[in-house]
């Protein structure tokens, strides 16, 4: 996958995601917490901000399929989420808030080498795939380490490397420094800036927000605000003051 391929496909079209409103027997009053959306997301660098609480993180989970909507659909490149998600889970990576979430095998290696193992039947062939993707996203050299004995700065670099060894078209991260440093926010900023895949990260770091070419503002379960980061930016602050 390189700088000239096309940036992936998103469309919402009046996605909308509703809750039961109690568990009570007999009842099926339901909350609504996004949507109605409508959107096509095209540009290769998409961030998203807001309250906590706001919905974005449901507006983030739509797109791969993690959560289906109520109603409405949505689709990644003409694949709807809900009829083919297992084609749209190959072609979009999630990386959650924390990267233990990801990260479910004693070492980072052994980690890469279970997302290759579709890919690479042989063990031989898997194994030194893996060590080219941990050298592309310079992690080879704490491969073999417990994941446990690695900072929260190298859990979310090697859970990226994890989540991005098939290559998939869209990565979609939700709140990806939370747990980070300066410098490994610093770290991940690069490293996303490298990638040639479209990029949708939900983010409470301003700056991270800044670095995208369209940014979202989700309030109360509304897309209120879509275009400019500096105006996004601007948008959430002033509704920040206001609440």
């Amino acid at each position: 996958m390189g700088e000239d391929t096309p940036a992936a496909s998103v469309r919402l079209a009046g996605a909308t995601v509703e809750v039961p409103l109690d568990d009570s027997p007999g009842r099926d009053r339901t909350r609504t917490i996004l949507g109605p959306v409508d959107l096509s997301l095209d540009q290769r660098r998409i961030s998203v901000i807001g309250a906590n609480g706001s919905g974005k993180s449901t507006l983030l989970r739509l797109l791969n399929g993690l959560v289906a909507p109520t109603s409405g659909t949505v689709t990644v490149d003409g694949l709807d989420t809900v009829r083919q998600g297992a084609r749209v889970r190959r072609r979009v990576a999630f990386a959650f808030t924390d990267p233990l979430s990801q990260l479910v095998m004693p070492t980072g290696r052994e980690d890469v080498e279970l997302s290759l193992r579709r890919r690479h039947r042989s063990r031989g062939e898997r194994r030194r795939a893996a060590q080219e993707v941990l050298e592309r996203f310079g992690v080879d050299h704490l491969a073999d380490q417990s994941v446990y004995d690695l900072s929260g700065g190298e859990r979310q670099l090697m859970a990226l490397a994890v989540v991005l060894a098939t290559d998939p078209a869209l990565l979609v991260l939700d709140e990806p420094t939370t747990l980070l440093d300066r410098r490994n926010t610093r770290l991940l900023r690069e490293l996303l800036h490298s990638l040639p895949q479209s990029v949708v990260v939900a983010t409470h770091d301003l700056d991270l927000a800044l670095t995208a070419e369209r940014t979202l503002v989700v309030d109360a379960g509304r897309v209120v605000f879509d275009g400019a980061p500096v105006e996004a930016v601007a948008c959430y602050t002033a509704l920040v003051d206001e609440s």
